[in-house]
């Protein structure tokens, strides 16, 4: 038997790197998912590798309405929704006096309001019977960095959703966490992978993360193996907050 036999996901930004990774764990735990990402070709290879018990959904994370379509979607095809994992995220390498208002704004629509919206979106379904958001948040949201003004911003941002929104829909059965991953080898901060010695060398475990390893954090949040936690920051970032 698999962690998530008979659960429903719905996976954002998981047409590669720790999305991608997450949904194949997620399947494999017996889940079924909904892979959405704006990346369709990728996506729907995705989907395809993962044969019946995973499908492909385009979803712009900063559109109501297309968040509105994709669980419509997912409840024609599966009845219900048990687990939300907000993945969705982008990362634009600049300082303070070169980041300008459009550009970061555009960082907190995807990063911070889209998973306000997708969380808006599911837990009118959740409430029928509990379920489990997790947002994926950054080290970056537990520490600054000079060089992600806006990703930063974001992501402590999204870490304050979660726990105010995790007070809120407790009494729901409703449990949100954030996961709060460290260097991980994904494409979005392949421009870093140089210095890969570099960054391991200064981590306690003498390691960049996979995305593997953020996909088993979300197995476990969204299994019932975690059922008395909400509100928590699940830090897997090999000792680099630490």
């Amino acid at each position: 038997m698999g962690r998530l036999d008979g659960r429903v996901a719905l996976i954002t930004g998981a047409a590669r790197g720790q999305g991608q990774a997450e949904a194949e764990r997620f399947v494999a735990e017996g889940a079924r998912v909904m892979i959405a990402d704006v990346l369709d070709d990728r996506g729907q290879a995705v989907a395809a590798a993962l044969g019946d018990r995973a499908v492909y959904r385009h979803l712009d994370v900063t559109r109501a309405d297309e968040w509105a379509a994709a669980v419509d979607d997912l409840v024609a095809r599966w009845g219900v929704l048990d687990v939300l994992v907000n993945n969705a995220a982008i990362h634009r390498v600049a300082t303070f006096a070169d980041t300008d208002e459009a550009s970061y704004r555009v960082t907190l629509d995807v990063n911070l309001v889209g998973p306000f919206l997708g969380m808006q979106a599911v837990v009118p379904l959740m409430r029928e019977r509990g379920g489990s958001i997790i947002n994926v948040s950054s080290a970056n949201g537990l520490r600054g960095n000079g060089r992600a003004i806006a990703y930063t911003a974001s992501k402590f941002g999204l870490r304050g959703l979660t726990k105010a929104a995790a007070i809120d829909l407790g009494p729901s059965g409703i449990r949100v966490n954030a996961i709060i991953p460290g260097t991980i080898r994904t494409e979005m901060i392949d421009y870093a992978l140089d210095r890969e010695p570099e960054i391991a060398a200064a981590l306690p475990l003498r390691r960049i993360g996979e995305p593997t390893d953020i996909a088993a954090a979300a197995v476990w949040l969204a299994s019932d193996d975690s059922a008395f936690v909400t509100g928590a920051d699940i830090v897997v970032d090999g000792g680099y907050t630490a």
